[in-house]
């Protein structure tokens, strides 16, 4: 079997970005840094996103400058009512239990976030086990150094025989460098240069990507 181990993001990954909940999670995050930290509301949106392009994440920066507590500040941002943005997936299910690879979520997010946006979509018994940020001791996406605290966590196997599924061409990148196949999810189908594939959807890997099902 060519491709040893899969890693999917969670995020706009196993759902649509049309659903509007991460737009509602950076909303929180908004909410929480002028409410919480007192930061004048107009500074909030470009401070934000300095953050995320610096380190992968914003609380990665809320932490490191502001010392801001993960634990406050991930339940705040996830207090959302999932279920008002996602519904099951069932032909996702479908897919991902015919996929004979070990699969995991590898997310920027906390594991208590990645589970309840499973359960909703019906996928929790889908992955093998999810790499949050916590398991990544805050390191993230895309440090070179959380691709291989997640192989580590996977049982070391060679990134040539990992396939990465992201919407996010910053995380392809390194992990392109690393030697993973790459899967950029919910860009139309269209290729990048730092991406091996590309499809709109999870439900068009069986025709854009069959070499997943190839066992031998």
């Amino acid at each position: 079997m060519r491709y040893q181990v899969l890693f999917f993001d969670l995020d706009d990954t196993l759902y649509p970005n049309s659903t509007g909940l991460w737009a509602a999670i950076r909303e929180r995050m908004g909410l929480y840094m002028s409410e919480q930290l007192h930061f004048p509301p107009e500074l909030v949106p470009s401070l934000r996103k300095q953050y995320y392009e610096m380190y992968g994440t914003t609380l990665r920066g809320l932490q490191l400058h502001h010392k801001v507590d993960a634990w406050e500040f991930l339940a705040y941002v996830h207090d959302l009512p999932l279920e008002k943005y996602l519904q099951p997936a069932p032909e996702l299910r479908a897919i991902l239990t015919s996929l004979p690879q070990p699969r995991y979520i590898f997310t920027n997010s906390d594991r208590n976030h990645a589970r309840r946006v499973l359960d909703v979509l019906g996928l929790q018994d889908c992955f093998d086990a999810v790499i949050d940020i916590l398991a990544l001791e805050f390191t993230c996406k895309p440090s070179p150094e959380a691709y291989l605290r997640a192989l580590s966590l996977a049982g070391q196997p060679d990134p040539r025989s990992c396939v990465l599924l992201d919407d996010a061409l910053a995380n392809l990148r390194p992990a392109q460098a690393l030697g993973f196949r790459t899967v950029l999810v919910g860009s139309n189908g269209t290729l990048e240069p730092s991406v091996d594939l590309a499809v709109a959807e999870l439900s068009s890997l069986p025709e854009v990507f069959p070499d997943l099902w190839e066992v031998n």
